[in-house]
């Protein structure tokens, strides 16, 4: 029994339960009614409030009872009958279903936990039950439920900092979804067990004993290892059951911070210690408040011990996480503070970690995204970083500045161009390590690149990366549809003026005036719609083919192109490529926005019966500097040396190279094709490239590509 628990409350419910359940059987045979109870004292073994127990008790009523939820309020009041609601919502959760179904389940799940952490600690309590009777099951929901749990409600426990409780419900899941691997563990453990079982409690006395020389009074445990945590470091580390060394531990628990210290001392003072093995987790807890001295010696008889130092109220945290919060949240005490004990706030860390994580939410689109930022916030180990101001920001392993970034906030994020580490400029793709002081350089005109998605390791900012793309691809789409109705409105006599054309817009079948435009720069909908729409006439246009030229050979009303990419709403066909000094014009490619053509390219032929699809440009004077692309062929002699000629005259003139492909002709052994895809100026610097080639000796023809 819980110490102050309310004894009436807990019989009341008690009675409750086991009357409602009445006959009810489980799939073992035995009445149904052990399973709350059971259920129950797991919870009073945790220490837990009254409240909590008797929620235990009652959490299977309403949903396979007659009971009702007004029932339960009336009978044990509101508190309880909160948390008997959020387990009954959660009950029927298929968590290893199609990634939809699976990804919203998870969400209810975690918002329910949110509005009270007990939710999480019945159902925790609830699913290790259920795991200690799985045996009574069908195989395939076995097979089911132990993947869940090894997915979701382990990892859960994990951050949660309910050590225990995650161990044993690996090792359950374990044995049911990896029988061959868990027999092999076990019995390498059971054999490793009988060797050394008088060397556990010979390292356990000589520990204790050099501790007690230093006037450091200490309990010290030895355990082995679990299965799962086995395997876990086999696979992660590619060892063979043979390789393994340090499948011991050791726990030394003492009375105070200071102690913990000069324990740490005494073990490294008496035995060799173990380089790159010793973790300082008391000044630099990790999110799930676990605090803890990690360290490993070479001990008696050569063998590697591991150890574990901690205080009392640290273990108490280290082995039941938030559930041991409500023992210590009050313990505010003067010898706490002198002692240097760490009090628990009243939300823990890793309380807050659950309430961020339903904060985020929102920030993907889709179940996958949602799923995939659960699952990456789940299962990562953590790095510590520090802003240059001193804050600390925990990361999981392998994240990198971009990461950093994102969890300082979303803002600074968006806003990176670049890094310092330690003081020194650092790619954006470093790995971070423990202790890296992180100083991240901001541009407002930067917008995240996409690629930044694959660089990322955490849910948040992948997340954000994404919404920061969406928002700026469409805000490029949205422009570039703009552009193409002010145009059109020109030659119809008409100017932009947002109202009007706002108004009309719910005519074309759009939301509002900004899905409009975006879907006219993406190609989807045509600016002659949307003056349709207007009420106003418009000309059948028509193909630019069929015009004849203006002054330098370029449309006098286009759209002036200021530079395009591949990323972009307005993008090359990398079939030609174009420069300035060719005509150009645009084709409107649904779903992709516009792609830029020369006029002599052979590609426009396709659309010479879509005038609709056809959009002029021209060149804007002010791209000088720039590069753009334009694809030549060069047919060059089969000899040595060749090759580097065609690079140097390139090089040297100032372009680059983007891509090159080699083609050798079947029967033509003399000669063999270049592709390439350069970037110049404009077409004067790509004409003098192309005359520099055609002087070359081994350079036998240089033609313009038409696609």
């Amino acid at each position: 029994m819980t110490r102050g628990a309310d004894e009436d409350l807990l019989n009341r419910a008690y009675v409750y339960a086991m009357k409602a359940h009445g006959g009810q059987k489980r799939a073992s045979g035995e009445a149904y009614f052990n399973h709350p109870l059971e259920v129950a004292a797991i919870l009073a073994e945790m220490k837990l409030d009254g409240a909590t127990i008797a929620a235990a008790l009652l959490h299977d009523v309403v949903e396979d009872t007659e009971a009702t939820q007004a029932q339960i309020e009336a009978k044990f009041g509101h508190e309880i009958a909160s948390l008997v609601d959020g387990l009954t919502k959660i009950k029927r959760l298929d968590l290893v279903t199609k990634e939809a179904t699976q990804a919203e389940n998870l969400r209810k799940l975690l918002l329910a936990m949110a509005k009270d952490v007990r939710v999480l600690l019945v159902k925790l309590a609830d699913r290790l039950h259920n795991m200690r009777t799985l045996g009574h099951m069908a195989h395939d929901k076995k097979i089911r439920i132990a993947q869940e749990t090894m997915d979701i409600y382990a990892p859960l426990a994990g951050r949660m900092g309910m050590q225990n409780v995650r161990e044993e419900l690996e090792d359950i899941a374990f044995r049911v979804l990896n029988p061959d691997a868990f027999a092999t563990v076990k019995k390498r453990l059971d054999r490793l067990h009988e060797e050394s079982g008088s060397l556990l409690v010979e390292i356990e006395k000589e520990l204790k004993a050099e501790l007690a020389a230093n006037g450091i009074e200490a309990k010290v445990t030895g355990r082995e290892k679990r299965p799962y945590s086995i395997w876990r470091k086999m696979e992660r580390k590619s060892l063979s059951l043979g390789q393994l060394s340090d499948i011991f531990g050791f726990r030394v628990i003492v009375a105070s911070v200071d102690e913990c210290y000069r324990a740490l001392g005494v073990a490294h003072r008496t035995w060799r210690a173990v380089p790159g093995r010793f973790k300082d987790y008391i000044s630099t807890p990790k999110q799930n408040d676990y605090q803890s001295l990690h360290t490993t010696v070479i001990g008696p008889h050569h063998r590697r011990v591991e150890m574990q130092i901690r205080t009392r109220e640290m273990n108490e945290i280290a082995e039941r996480g938030v559930a041991a919060h409500a023992l210590y949240k009050d313990a505010r005490r003067l010898e706490d503070a002198v002692n240097g004990v760490r009090v628990p706030s009243a939300e823990s860390n890793a309380y807050r970690w659950l309430r961020h994580l339903v904060d985020m939410l929102s920030e993907g689109e889709s179940p996958r995204e949602f799923l995939e930022h659960t699952r990456l916030e789940l299962f990562q180990d953590q790095v510590f970083c520090f802003t240059p101001k001193g804050q600390l920001i925990a990361l999981p392993r392998g994240a990198t500045p971009i990461d950093f970034a994102y969890a300082v906030h979303t803002s600074v994020g968006d806003s990176c161009v670049g890094c310092r580490i330690n003081g020194r400029h650092a790619p954006l793709v470093t790995q971070l390590d423990n202790g890296d002081e992180v100083e991240i350089i901001r541009s407002d005109a930067q917008v995240p690149p996409a690629a930044w998605e694959g660089l990322a390791v955490t849910g948040k900012a992948r997340a954000a990366i994404r919404r920061a793309t969406r928002l700026a691809t469409r805000r490029q789409y949205a422009g570039l549809g703009q552009e193409i109705v002010e145009r059109l409105l020109d030659k119809v006599g008409k100017t932009f003026v947002k109202q009007d054309v706002a108004a009309a817009i719910s005519r074309t079948g759009h939301k509002n005036l900004d899905d409009a435009l975006s879907a006219v720069g993406r190609g989807e909908l045509a600016a002659a719609d949307i003056l349709k729409a207007m009420g106003l006439v418009v000309e059948a246009p028509t193909p630019q083919r069929k015009k004849p030229a203006t002054r330098q050979g370029e449309a006098e009303s286009g759209i002036p192109i200021r530079g395009a990419g591949r990323d972009q709403a307005l993008k090359f066909s990398l079939a030609t490529g174009a420069v300035p000094g060719e005509r150009i014009v645009g084709i409107r490619m649904p779903g992709e926005g516009i792609v830029i053509h020369p006029i002599f390219a052979r590609a426009l032929e396709a659309y010479d019966s879509e005038p609709n699809r056809w959009i002029d440009l021209t060149w804007d004077t002010t791209t000088d500097g720039q590069r753009f692309p334009a694809r030549i062929l060069v047919k060059v002699h089969n000899e040595v040396g060749a090759l580097a000629q065609v690079t140097q005259v390139i090089g040297d003139s100032g372009a680059n190279i983007d891509e090159l492909q080699m083609v050798t002709q079947e029967g033509a052994r003399d000669f063999f094709d270049l592709d390439i895809l350069i970037e110049v100026h404009n077409l004067k610097h790509l004409n003098q490239i192309m005359r520099d080639l055609e002087l070359k000796p081994l350079v036998s023809s240089v033609d313009r590509a038409e696609g």
